[in-house]
């Protein structure tokens, strides 16, 4: 990160030059909007996400009866179901994120560090993990396990820190040798506090930028779990359940599928513009 301009901070700089990038603000206000939607929205509407209107299957959006969304071929809301299926996603994806980030840094800063042996160990880990097959294996763990919703997440932080200790232990090579890091050695300060206290925080930029991108891919996996019928099961229900549902019904009621999908792929390319506009913010040098 460039030296900031006297009496201002790097992250200040940074902050500034996150404003200025326009998609990345717009999406930004776009994310926050849904969030806030998905956590407030099913609280103001008159319908429950498992409450059945027979009288309403597979209704189209309309003002009668306040299905705005249209129902389902239970004849439950749609609108009510696409938030908290987006509650759940979200969730799931910042969960999930926040175990893979943690274990990652771990994993990369304790490898980086330490160099020699152990590092070789640990980064041969990283391979073996790659190598096995992700989804693959994220379905026999949900099938073996169950698919309660922390079983959800564990699945999926099982195989999505890999990348987040790869970028860590890259950074801490170059900040091992550095003078405050040999300066700690040198007045006998321990090892672990060395790692957690004066490396990682000098990781945070980077951090931030691959947990923007984390989140969408994990997002993403949640979503094929339940579309694949593996994931969030029913009554709950998540994106990935409605577009499965709404799969089966497309040709006679569209807006089952089309809804749920907009409001997935707006949320990933909102988490993705974000993560551009952090990485310009962020690192410049790399625009």
């Amino acid at each position: 990160m460039p030296v900031a301009a006297p009496g201002r901070s790097p992250w200040a700089d940074a902050r500034d030059r996150f404003m200025r990038n326009r998609a990345a603000v717009a999406s930004l206000v776009v994310l926050v909007l849904i969030s806030l939607a998905c956590i407030v929205g099913p609280f103001l509407l008159p319908y429950e996400f498992d409450t059945a209107d027979w009288d309403a299957m597979k209704m189209a959006p309309s003002w009668k009866g306040f299905h705005l969304w249209g129902t389902d071929e239970s004849g439950r809301d749609l609108l009510v179901r696409c938030l908290i299926g987006g509650r759940i996603s979200l969730m799931v994806g910042l969960l999930a994120t926040l175990c893979s980030v943690a274990v990652g840094i771990a994993w990369g800063a304790t490898a980086g560090f330490l160099g020699g042996k152990v590092d070789s160990f640990m980064m041969r880990f990283v391979d073996m993990m790659y190598a096995i097959p992700y989804l693959l294996i994220a379905i026999l763990l949900v099938t073996i396990l169950g698919r309660e919703f922390y079983l959800v997440v564990l699945a999926i932080t099982a195989f999505s820190w890999m990348d987040m200790a790869r970028v860590v232990r890259g950074q801490t090579l170059s900040l091992r040798n550095m003078e405050f890091v040999e300066a700690a050695r040198s007045i006998g300060v321990p090892t672990r506090r060395i790692i957690f206290s004066h490396i990682v925080p000098n990781l945070l930029g980077v951090v931030v930028i691959y947990t923007t991108v984390t989140v969408p891919g994990v997002i993403l996996t949640e979503s094929v779990l339940s579309f694949l019928g593996l994931g969030i099961q029913e009554p709950m229900t998540s994106w990935g359940v409605l577009i499965h549902d709404g799969t089966g019904v497309m040709e006679v009621a569209p807006w089952m599928l089309l809804f749920p999908c907009a409001m997935l792929s707006i949320t990933l390319y909102c988490f993705n513009f974000i993560g551009d506009g952090l990485r310009d913010a962020l690192d410049p040098k790399q625009r």
